[in-house]
């Protein structure tokens, strides 16, 4: 039986991609400032 190689743990996703993590930096602060303009329903993961 073969393992499944792509997985993905929710904390691993936090911590690299949520909310908080993105209002850290200029740079993240731009992706949720461009995904409010859109008007995406999820900002961050």
């Amino acid at each position: 039986m073969t393992k499944r190689t792509l997985g993905g743990t929710s904390r691993k996703r936090k911590r690299v991609s949520g909310f908080r993590v993105r209002m850290r930096s200029h740079t993240g602060r731009r992706v949720i400032r461009t995904r409010r303009k859109r008007g995406r329903s999820r900002l961050a993961v």
